[in-house]
């Protein structure tokens, strides 16, 4: 590679701020230092080139031809670093995307576990919506959503995640063992306002249980399944509830399945839109969504 003979850099920083302001002066103020060293350092850049830059006129200076010329390709070159270091500077792009969720799979499976995301992927903040009436995939409510379905969303790619169960589960407080004694006992119920798709209730149970005196329209009735796991944990009632959300207190000893029957509801699903299939950031967290440990992928399996 030949050698690149380049002239002092302060005297074409000096002479492309004299040449841009037409003023020794002005260049000096901008860059911070006196109008006679501004001067000197286009002289020197002069003798340098062996050519005049400027016409100098009382209190006005004017470019010639070659003063011109280098004014110009000095202009793009310093924007061009100009732009290049501010870029640099500014650090790694942050990609923002928001999942739609109901608040139970939100808190229940996927916020233990964002330090993963975290990990793998710092530069993207994930962002959680809450709620159960599905939501616009629009870039703008959100962008992905786990959703309970039959995996039939027109435009959306559909990843089934896992089966759903409905099971009757309360505290072991109870001492409940027997269905024939659940009418002695408050039903908790979960009705999700919005919902598309409405999970199992105990009236369906009912239908197969059969179980004589079970009034199913009658007790505590909670809009957020978070709120009816509380409930039955603390052992005010029998929930009828999906396994794959309670299993943990189940596990733990702070909720029992007294009996069956056990009911199948529609799975979840991980949804996208078609025309994301390949955008980095949605990859990434379908990634983090598919190895949370413990929770959708990995009981779906």
């Amino acid at each position: 590679m030949a050698h690149r003979w380049l002239p002092s850099l302060s005297a074409l920083r000096a002479f492309e701020a004299a040449a841009r302001h037409e003023s020794a002066k002005q260049a000096a103020e901008e860059l911070n230092v006196t109008a006679t060293a501004i001067s000197h350092q286009v002289r020197s850049l002069e003798e340098a080139l062996g050519v005049a830059l400027f016409l100098r006129k009382p209190r006005q200076l004017e470019l010639t031809a070659q003063g011109r010329e280098l004014q110009q390709t000095l202009e793009t070159a310093f924007d061009s670093i100009s732009a290049t270091v501010d870029r640099l500077s500014a650090g790694p792009c942050r990609q923002a995307i928001t999942l739609s969720t109901t608040p139970a799979i939100a808190v229940r499976w996927l916020v233990p576990w964002v330090c993963l995301l975290r990990e793998s992927h710092p530069d993207i903040d994930l962002r959680f919506h809450t709620s159960h009436e599905p939501v616009a995939l629009d870039g703008i409510t959100a962008d992905m959503a786990i959703r309970y379905g039959d995996g039939r969303w027109p435009g959306l790619v559909a990843e089934k995640l896992i089966d759903n169960t409905f099971v009757p589960v309360c505290s072991p407080l109870l001492g409940l063992r027997d269905p024939a004694d659940l009418p002695n006992h408050p039903l908790i119920h979960f009705h999700a306002r919005g919902a598309s798709s409405a999970p199992i209730h105990w009236a369906a149970w009912q239908k197969l249980a059969k179980v004589p005196g079970l009034d199913v329209s009658a007790g505590l009735v909670f809009s957020d399944e978070t709120h009816a796991i509380s409930a039955a944990i603390g052992a005010q009632g029998v929930a009828l509830m999906s396994r794959q959300l309670v299993e943990d207190e189940v596990r733990a000893g702070r909720l029992m399945q007294p009996f069956g029957p056990e009911i199948a509801g529609k799975p979840f699903h991980l949804v996208y839109p078609e025309s994301r299939r390949d955008d980095p950031t949605v990859l990434a967290v379908r990634e983090w969504v598919m190895k949370v440990p413990g929770g959708l992928c990995e009981v779906g399996r």
